[in-house]
């Protein structure tokens, strides 16, 4: 079951710049700084109330955040809402004929299990569950 919120990814071109900008404009310091191998990813963590913003910058040139940035220049990337059950989440909007990028978890930022629904399904944003 769908519980909140969890976190708003924004793709950024320099994780060093990115954070020192969050960190002015929110008043509040980075909590965390992660490198994702499967997501070739480089992550900064910022909590605001009960969730999270993530900060994405690609550690490779074929990564999708590098893609993201080649096409939009940074931004909004992905919204992602917690679950209590993921892979039931996932069997529920298959069902409803949305597109999985992730038919089954894969472990991302925080240890936490996650799966992308694909944009096209999703009114052009891109969904991620994550446990």
């Amino acid at each position: 079951m769908i519980e909140k919120v969890d976190h708003i990814g924004i793709a950024v071109k320099s994780l060093e710049d990115g954070i020192a900008l969050y960190e002015s404009m929110l008043g509040i310091k980075c909590e965390k700084i992660e490198v994702v191998e499967s997501q070739q990813v480089k992550t900064a963590f910022f909590h605001i109330g009960d969730m999270h913003i993530e900060l994405l910058c690609p550690t490779s040139d074929d990564s999708p955040i590098a893609k993201f940035l080649e096409k939009n220049g940074g931004g909004i990337h992905h919204i992602a809402y917690a679950s209590s059950d993921i892979n039931s989440d996932l069997d529920r909007v298959k069902t409803l004929g949305i597109n999985l990028i992730h038919e089954t978890p894969i472990t991302g930022a925080n240890d936490k299990q996650v799966a992308f629904l694909h944009p096209k399904s999703t009114q052009k944003v891109l969904t991620e569950f994550c446990q």
